[in-house]
């Protein structure tokens, strides 16, 4: 049975054209891009017009292009570079619902000795400008804001955030891992200094990213070794993987007006119709700040995972809002910052959507998914209690 794929957030699919765009570079074409002969130096070409691909998708230049392995070296790059490059400043700033990438490296440069300031956010994932602007300080080294949440696709207003923080001096960086491609990214518009993103969220394989750092911006290497991305990466080039970012760059540009129209009415469907054949459900996040193909949705008095493995017997992929898959019994960071109920939190349902997704595997999720709920709460031994509250509300 083919799976009805709606997880994009966590990877989605190789296109087709990007992996037939990589292969000739794992079987003919294998030479070293840094080699001074012909055949490795037409494969230093295709590395260079890649590079020009995922800047034209940011609106930046070529050289402010350093490929990576994904977004989690891309964030963690950036953060280091920031603090290596101003020695004398040990405050940084972020938000709590940042994704680990992020989280887990300030959690430990606090333990290092640096000041960490986790702006909190509204009921909706929103992040409050004003509250932000007061924590900038003289000692702040780097902000780092993502530009939409991974888990309920809230946009962060970044260009204002990055206005602020250039203004007092301060060096700004977002993780755009989930906004790539989704939305409209013009980096000459605005003073953002560095941004990352990774290349199996935009239907590029697993394995590769990019970190852009504005021109002029100072910069430390995070990986010392050759002379490779001009000194700023060491290491030989993931040349295939590299070949099919720049591609799915290219598509992702082709398709955002996909992604905002069809993708995002197929969501829209999704959700919408949820909302009304199951009692006591809610979406997280803000409806309309938020990337079109992100609908986060809880379902109280049942558990995510109970959730996931129904799901899974139909063929159908999500993911959870909950922590639990990983041992823990609290609930996802993102919707405890947000005040999302326990019962509520425990429940929720991740579906993120790609141009790969169609009507009808929309229509299979809502034919399913009634009742997966409702038997689900019959084994519920708190939903007897709360269906006698809550009897006949919904939404």
């Amino acid at each position: 049975m083919k799976p009805i794929y709606l997880d994009n957030n966590a990877t989605s699919q190789v296109a087709p054209e990007v992996l037939e765009a990589m292969l000739p570079f794992l079987q003919d074409f294998y030479g070293n891009p840094s080699s001074m002969h012909t055949f490795g130096g037409q494969v230093g070409r295709r590395v260079s017009q890649a590079r020009e691909q995922v800047a034209n998708l940011l609106g930046a230049a070529p050289d402010e292009i350093i490929f990576t392995s994904c977004g989690t070296e891309s964030d963690n790059t950036a953060i280091r570079s920031a603090l290596a490059t101003n020695p004398g400043k040990r405050h940084i700033i972020t938000t709590r619902v940042e994704h680990p990438a992020v989280l887990s490296l300030t959690a430990r440069l606090a333990q290092e000795g640096y000041r960490v300031t986790e702006l909190p956010v509204d009921a909706e994932g929103r992040l409050n400008l004003e509250q932000y602007a007061k924590s900038l300080s003289p000692d702040t080294a780097i902000v780092s804001l993502m530009w939409a949440n991974n888990e309920t696709g809230v946009i962060f207003p970044v260009e204002e955030a990055a206005a602020l923080a250039h203004n007092r001096g301060i060096l700004f960086h977002t993780d755009a891992v989930q906004a790539v491609g989704k939305i409209p990214i013009d980096l000459r518009k605005n003073s953002i200094d560095m941004l990352s993103l990774s290349g199996h969220k935009l239907h590029a394989p697993k394995g590769v990213g990019a970190l852009y750092v504005r021109k002029g911006t100072r910069f430390s290497p995070f990986l010392v070794g050759g002379h490779q991305e001009k000194g700023r990466r060491g290491g030989t080039e993931n040349v295939p993987s590299i070949i099919a970012l720049g591609l799915a760059c290219d598509l992702a540009g082709q398709k955002m007006e996909t992604e905002n129209t069809v993708v995002k009415a197929l969501r829209d469907k999704l959700e919408n119709s949820l909302l009304i054949k199951v009692p006591r459900c809610r979406v997280n996040g803000d409806r309309t700040q938020r990337l079109p193909n992100t609908s986060n949705i809880s379902f109280e008095f049942v558990e995510g995972e109970a959730i996931l493995l129904r799901l899974n017997e139909y063929a159908i992929c999500a993911s959870s809002g909950s922590a639990c898959t990983s041992g823990s019994l609290q609930p996802s960071h993102v919707l405890r910052a947000m005040g999302v109920p326990f019962t509520m939190a425990h429940g929720s349902i991740r579906f993120s959507l790609s141009i790969y997704n169609t009507e009808k595997d929309i229509d299979a999720v809502i034919d399913t998914m009634p009742g997966i709920i409702e038997n689900l709460r019959a084994l519920s031994p708190y939903w007897e209690v709360g269906d006698s509250i809550c009897a006949g509300v919904e939404g």
